[in-house]
């Protein structure tokens, strides 16, 4: 993933942005039980949802009020290329089933994309305060910290993770995600496996795992992430070493001196 747009030299945006999602982090935090809530599908569904309504209703307005002719993605779950321009891609609750069921892996995450490319994105961890964000051109950072990916060179010593994108994807996709497991446990040295796909790419960005991959597009699971790991020095690309955006099909992010041969053994996946 290359971006061109000098978004780092918009320090009013980034702040702007930064405050709206923290606001609407507290918002999220308040929501949040240990314990799990809803037993039956429809019970978990629409605590999900309970969410997302709640935390949007403060996120929406400031986001768009901040960028003056951007737009709204509305589908959270939904991939692919974007109309030209410039878009707002948010999850109101990344990690919202952990959200529901009292686990801690969840955040309020905006990226604004630039031509189907990410050029500002803050992830909000509600519970703990941490904020990460990326800028085009600017860097990645953590509490305002830089950050830097691993330095790893041997795929043997990385640890490594992906996940399911979303509930109901096909079944070809699943046993793909099963089959990359096995291989990359093979080739690597430990293969994380859970959702969502940002609470792992931010780790990667900070060099605390390797790599990232994911069968899946769906981009607001992914555009947060991919800046963060691309500001933070790591390469992003499509499972065939093309450069990645949200028209891309699928999805590897990792420290540079590792991504080859991760590429090479995801690649044997039909």
């Amino acid at each position: 993933m290359t971006t061109t747009t000098p978004f780092a030299a918009d320090t009013t945006l980034l702040s702007d942005v930064s405050a709206a999602v923290k606001t609407a982090g507290l918002t999220l935090r308040d929501r949040y039980t240990t314990h799990p809530r809803g037993v039956s599908l429809d019970e978990v569904v629409g605590e999900i949802h309970a969410n997302d309504d709640a935390v949007l209703a403060v996120l929406r307005e400031p986001l768009l009020a901040a960028r003056p002719g951007s737009r709204w993605a509305e589908d959270e779950l939904a991939g692919g290329a974007l109309p030209a321009g410039e878009w707002w891609v948010v999850d109101p609750a990344e990690g919202n089933i952990n959200h529901v069921h009292g686990l801690e892996d969840w955040a309020v995450t905006a990226t604004l994309v630039s031509d189907n490319l990410p050029v500002l994105t803050v992830v909000h961890l509600p519970l703990t305060g941490d904020t990460y964000t990326a800028v085009a051109g600017g860097g990645a950072h953590l509490n305002g910290v830089p950050l830097t990916v691993s330095a790893k060179t041997d795929l043997g010593a990385t640890l490594i993770g992906t996940g399911q994108a979303k509930p109901g994807e096909d079944e070809r996709t699943f046993r793909r995600i099963g089959d990359s497991v096995t291989a990359m446990m093979i080739n690597g040295l430990v293969v994380r496996v859970s959702v969502p796909a940002t609470m792992q790419l931010i780790h990667v960005a900070a060099g605390r795992m390797d790599a990232f991959w994911q069968f899946s597009d769906v981009r607001s699971g992914l555009v947060a992430g991919a800046l963060l790991v691309a500001e933070a020095g790591g390469t992003v690309t499509d499972l065939a070493g093309r450069p990645w955006t949200t028209a891309s099909r699928d999805f590897l992010a990792a420290a540079p001196g590792i991504h080859t041969a991760a590429l090479d053994v995801l690649a044997t996946i039909a």
